[in-house]
């Protein structure tokens, strides 16, 4: 899909639906995601475990050319892929595979400086391993996506790309 211009699209997350669109320039949809939110639901407070809402924007990009199922651990690959077998022998470990988008808030007192800040907390667009469902709000605050997908998305995002989360 080259034929838009990429800097004109925005990502629109819409926690009541568990989806996440990539929109033109002129808000019309080009693609939607399924997307798993904060299982405790929306807030913006350190700690919360939940999804910020707000205007935001896509301030780092990791992972660009990582093979799918890439493992990260603070935003590092950590040299493992993801498998069941793994899986099976690191349970309870919150998995970000294959590429992250971590978002910056844009709204002073909301979800940006002491005590809100989405940047600071953490809070990115990652891949999640295949069998953890979508539709279904289960992070622990980031917004996971399927990793074929946020490979997709990844391919068409660029850094100070603007975010709503509703």
């Amino acid at each position: 899909m080259n034929h838009h211009n990429h800097n004109s699209c925005s990502i629109d997350i819409n926690l009541a639906d568990q989806s996440l669109a990539l929109l033109d320039a002129n808000g019309s949809t080009i693609i939607r995601y399924p997307v798993s939110t904060a299982l405790n639901g929306v807030g913006e407070q350190d700690g919360s475990g939940c999804t910020p809402a707000g205007e935001h924007y896509i301030r780092a990009m990791i992972g660009a050319g990582q093979p799918a199922n890439t493992v990260f651990c603070a935003r590092r690959p950590t040299g493992e892929t993801y498998t069941p077998e793994l899986a099976a022998t690191n349970p309870g470990r919150d998995w970000i595979l294959s590429r992250i988008l971590w978002l910056c808030g844009l709204e002073k007192g909301k979800n940006r400086g002491a005590g809100v800040d989405t940047f600071r907390r953490f809070i990115y667009i990652h891949g999640t391993p295949d069998t953890e469902p979508m539709g279904l709000a289960l992070s622990h605050g980031c917004i996971r996506m399927r990793n074929d997908d946020v490979i997709e998305l990844f391919g068409y995002a660029w850094p100070g790309m603007p975010v709503t989360i509703r």
